[in-house]
C-alpha cells in the first residue's frame, strides 16, 4: 500500500489520519527524571515540606509540567483551578492546595490570579503554577501579578541530553503499548530536531506509519518519519540515512 506524502502539514493525510486510542501514563513511577527536570521533580516530591507556599514550573510544551501537576494533585489532594474560579477561591480563602496551569497564556482572569496569589502567601496555601514562558514574558496588563509571581519558587524543565529524549520516546511508545528497539530510538535521537514537541510528533507519526504498513516500528519506519518531518519543515531529505537491514 502506498502512503500519501505529507505536503505542508505536521499531520499525515488519508489513512494516516486514523486516531489510535491510548492513555498517557501520569503516575509518579512514569515520570522520567533527568538532569533537566530533577529539581522540579524533587520540589513536587518534597510536599508537604515546602518552605514557602507557591511553586512555579516553567518549561516548553510537552516538557512534563502537567505530569508533575498530576503527581502533585495525587500527593496533596490539590484541585485543578478553572480560570473562572480564581476570584471566588481567593475570596473564600482556605489552605487546601491548588493547581493553576498555563498562567502565562492569554484569556485568564489577571485580577483573580493576583488576589489568589496574595491569599496563598497570606494564609500559606500551597499552589502549583505552570507556564511556558519566564515571568518577564507573561502578557500582563500591569505588574501586579508579575511582582507576586516572582515570589514563587520557580523551576525550569528542560530535556537537555540524548538520554532524556530517548526516555521520552520510550514513555510515549509505552503509553501506546508499543515495543521499539533501542537502536531505532538511538537512530531517531541522532537525526531529529531536538525538541520535546518533535518527539511527540515523531512518535505519533511512526505509530501511524507502522499501522498503515502493518509492521512494527523499525528503522525504516523511523527514517520514513524523519524524511516526512523534514519535508513538512521544508528541509532537505536524507534518504541516504535509510537502513532497512533491521527490517529483515
Amino acid at each position: 500500500m502506498a502512503l500519501p506524502a505529507i505536503p505542508d502539514s505536521d499531520e499525515p493525510k488519508g489513512q494516516l489520519t486514523l486516531e489510535l486510542g491510548h492513555t498517557p501514563a501520569h503516575g509518579e513511577a512514569d515520570f522520567l527524571v533527568g538532569e533537566g527536570n530533577s529539581l522540579a521533580h524533587g520540589r513536587v516530591m518534597a510536599f508537604p515540606h515546602w518552605p514557602d507556599p507557591i511553586t512555579l514550573l516553567i518549561g516548553p510544551a510537552k516538557s512534563g509540567k502537567s505530569h508533575l501537576a498530576r503527581i502533585f494533585a495525587d500527593r496533596s489532594g490539590a484541585r485543578f483551578v478553572a480560570i473562572a474560579d480564581l476570584e471566588k477561591l481567593a475570596t473564600e480563602g482556605g489552605t487546601d492546595p491548588l493547581i493553576v496551569e498555563d498562567v502565562d497564556r492569554l484569556g485568564y482572569d489577571e485580577s483573580g490570579l493576583f488576589h489568589l496569589l496574595n491569599q496563598s502567601m497570606r494564609e500559606l496555601r500551597p499552589m502549583l503554577l505552570t507556564a511556558r514562558e519566564d515571568i518577564a514574558n507573561w502578557p500582563l496588563t500591569t505588574d501586579d501579578v508579575r511582582s507576586r509571581a516572582r515570589r514563587a519558587t520557580a523551576f525550569t524543565l528542560e530535556l537537555t541530553d540524548d538520554i532524556q529524549l530517548s526516555q521520552m520516546f520510550v514513555k510515549l511508545f509505552g503509553d501506546r503499548q508499543i515495543m521499539v528497539d533501542p537502536k531505532t530510538i538511538a537512530y531517531l535521537v541522532a537525526r531529529m530536531e531536538r525538541s520535546t514537541e518533535e518527539v511527540v510528533i515523531l512518535a505519533d507519526l511512526m505509530d501511524r506509519l507502522a499501522l498503515a504498513k502493518g509492521t512494527a516500528i523499525t528503522r525504516s519506519i523511523a527514517a520514513d518519519a524523519l524524511d516526512r518531518r523534514r519535508a513538512a519543515l521544508g528541509q532537505a531529505s536524507h534518504e541516504q540515512d535509510w537502513d532497512t537491514q533491521d527490517d529483515e
